[in-house]
């Protein structure tokens, strides 16, 4: 089956890179969120990262920005998706919010179409019982900024079928994009290992051992990484990672994976990062 028409489930950060991504290698994209604010938002910033895009590019047509655009419907009608040929999910890693998505979109959508979930911690067999779809369901989990990421960690659930996978490749190919294929779990790989290394560059801040600017310029100069940890937690979103280390903390009930309580703090005072203004950096 082509790939050609993709719906995308939520209009946050990681929504707003996968559906210019898409838009931007022929796609047509049906973007869907709960209200028309969240759209028109993530509307202005898909045009705003085209502009910066245009700006490095040399010859491109000017009226290209609109031919990408014209790929991407923003709706906050689910019934969108009775026509579409793949689906990813980007929804707060919330379970209940995930959960009420999937059991929203399963009768919608043709039942020969894999859902992909792009989830930061929640484990695939999870996402993937609350349907009637579990061999289709597959974890996509998309870096951020998605247009710029060669790279997709692929995570097969425990019905997630071979034929499931190679759509999901498919896909990918189609989007100039490798896919690196793992197995489930609570984060993953990627993840079960890059958030305890920024919790605990937040304990290491908190117990005043080092400055934001010392840790992350240890993590760059020492080990030769384009960002420290705490810039990347205000890149990925502290309330993203806070909600992802409280997964793991659950998931496998070990000490270690125990929430920095000024992480906590930060959160709660809307501290979280690069969509706010404010993290462990200013940002204008």
């Amino acid at each position: 089956m082509e790939i050609q028409v993709v719906g995308v489930v939520g209009a946050g950060i990681m929504g707003i890179g996968l559906s210019q991504s898409l838009a931007q290698t022929g796609h047509n994209v049906i973007l869907l969120d709960i209200s028309d604010k969240i759209l028109e938002k993530a509307k202005q910033e898909i045009k705003n990262n085209l502009r910066f895009q245009q700006l490095f590019t040399k010859n491109k047509k000017v009226k290209q920005l609109d031919d990408i655009l014209s790929n991407i419907t923003f709706s906050t009608d689910y019934q969108f998706l009775q026509n579409v040929d793949f689906v990813i999910e980007n929804a707060t890693e919330k379970w209940h919010i995930k959960k009420d998505i999937y059991e929203k979109i399963d009768p919608i959508c043709q039942p020969e179409i894999v859902f992909a979930a792009n989830t930061s911690a929640i484990p695939i067999t999870r996402i993937a019982s609350v349907t009637k779809r579990a061999s289709k369901v597959i974890g996509m989990h998309f870096m951020n900024p998605v247009p710029m990421k060669p790279t997709v960690e692929t995570i097969r659930g425990y019905h997630t079928s071979n034929e499931t996978i190679e759509t999901a490749k498919k896909l990918l190919v189609q989007m100039k994009k490798e896919c690196i294929l793992v197995n489930d779990s609570p984060g993953f790989v990627s993840n079960r290992i890059l958030m305890l290394t920024i919790n605990e560059a937040i304990f290491i801040l908190q117990e005043q051992i080092a400055s934001v600017e010392e840790v992350d310029r240890i993590f760059k100069t020492c080990f030769g990484h384009i960002m420290g940890p705490l810039e990347t937690a205000d890149l990925i979103g502290l309330d993203t990672i806070l909600f992802s280390i409280e997964v793991l903390y659950e998931s496998f009930n070990e000490s270690k994976y125990r929430p920095c309580s000024l992480l906590k703090k930060m959160v709660d005072a809307g501290l979280h990062g690069r969509k706010s203004g404010q993290g462990f950096y200013t940002y204008n």
